[in-house]
């Protein structure tokens, strides 16, 4: 039979193994420290921010139409006007004799601006009469929201271009009146081709004007648009009808805008580490009331963040979480206490959150800004809050 073994040799027995497990212990790595975050389910968005800047949208500069003698003008820069009402009052140019062949120019200037005026009615009426077509289609749902809201900012380019060439028809016409015989009638006027606000006075004192010369600017400043260049790589997902958030315009809310026109040409901009960038003007109506912006002026400095992709429950990750392998994408997933390597499909990228398509579900741990030595299989520990 065996001895049984002694209470001596069962002591030393335990002590050996425990010594042995405190040995294994001693030589095991020490868990490698990192941050953690959990996959969830939530909203995310597709957004590019870029700062702009606000401008009146319908502009109108009055210059002086020939060569004459312009009166003081009083007006003051905010002052409103209507449309007709009387802005500057011309005099005949002292010692100054205009020959037949100016009065043979502005008779053609007329028909010219006339000529424009029939062109812009024709080209507003296609746009309204396609705008109608339009809204009948998106009804029976057989078009799309971008392409109903591209009609519409086609009706009021169309607009905006009709009244445009009304007005340069009336300076036309104001042109031709007060060089009869070339001289001019006493008094002549200049009056406002459409009701807004004085935005600048360009001659304040009076004195001899020459044709072409501005005198001063009226615009509808109920009408604010936002101008934001953007990179060139960013203008290509933009597109009339984008939905644009304004912040830091100097008010407690969020404005709502919508993206009219995005300009066919890039310009070349040097941006403040010295790189030369290709940049895109983009143009965008206020769309909220006017009550919440009512103080907003033209030239203010506002961030213009435009909605390019929006999803109201979509699975992600912090983009920090994600890197290269040479398959693809990859994440480090924590279980039981280790790294493991785990396979990504990523989608759209919203800034700090990127939507995950497939090898990852919601709840599942990972870590964030993986160090170097991190590998799969190695053990790690926790040291940021990930909640319950």
């Amino acid at each position: 039979m065996m001895k049984r073994p002694t209470r001596r040799q069962v002591v030393l027995g335990a002590i050996a193994v425990l010594i042995l497990v405190l040995i294994v212990f001693a030589f095991l790595p020490e868990p490698v420290p990192v941050d953690a975050a959990v996959v969830t389910k939530g909203p995310l968005r597709v957004t590019v921010e870029e700062e702009g800047r606000t401008e009146v949208a319908d502009r109108y500069v009055v210059t002086a139409p020939v060569v004459a003698y312009a009166r003081r003008i009083t007006l003051e820069e905010g002052d409103l006007v209507n449309a007709g009402d009387v802005l500057v009052q011309l005099e005949p140019p002292r010692a100054a004799i205009l020959d037949p062949r100016n009065q043979a120019q502005a008779d053609a200037a007329v028909r010219a601006a006339r000529a424009a005026v029939e062109d812009a009615v024709a080209a507003a009426e296609r746009a309204n009469a396609d705008l109608s077509r339009y809204e009948t289609l998106f009804a029976a749902g057989a078009i799309t929201a971008q392409e109903i809201e591209q009609a519409r900012a086609a009706a009021v380019r169309a607009g905006a271009a009709l009244e445009a060439a009304r007005a340069e028809l009336a300076a036309a016409e104001a042109a031709a009146r007060i060089t009869p015989g070339g001289n001019l009638p006493v008094p002549a006027v200049l009056r406002a081709p459409a009701s807004g606000r004085v935005l600048t006075v360009h001659r304040r004192s009076e004195g001899a004007v020459n044709p072409g010369e501005p005198l001063i600017e009226i615009g509808n400043t109920r009408r604010i648009e936002v101008r934001a260049d953007v990179l060139s790589e960013d203008a290509v997902r933009i597109h009339p009808g984008t939905r644009v958030e304004i912040d830091n315009w100097g008010g407690s809310m969020t404005l709502e805008a919508s993206v009219t026109r995005v300009e066919p040409e890039a310009i070349t901009k040097i941006s403040a580490l010295g790189v030369e960038e290709q940049r895109v003007p983009v143009r965008a109506d206020i769309t909220s009331p006017e009550s919440d912006w009512s103080a907003l002026g033209s030239g203010y400095r506002v961030l213009a963040r435009f909605i390019l992709w929006e999803g109201a429950s979509v699975l992600q990750v912090p983009t920090a979480a994600l890197f290269r392998t040479a398959d693809g994408w990859g994440v480090f997933v924590v279980e039981g206490g280790r790294a493991r390597l785990r396979a990504v499909r990523p989608g759209r990228q919203g800034g700090l959150s990127t939507q995950v398509l497939e090898g990852l579900a919601e709840g599942d741990v990972v870590v964030v800004h993986p160090p170097r030595e991190l590998e799969d299989g190695t053990r790690v520990e926790i040291t940021s809050d990930i909640g319950d």
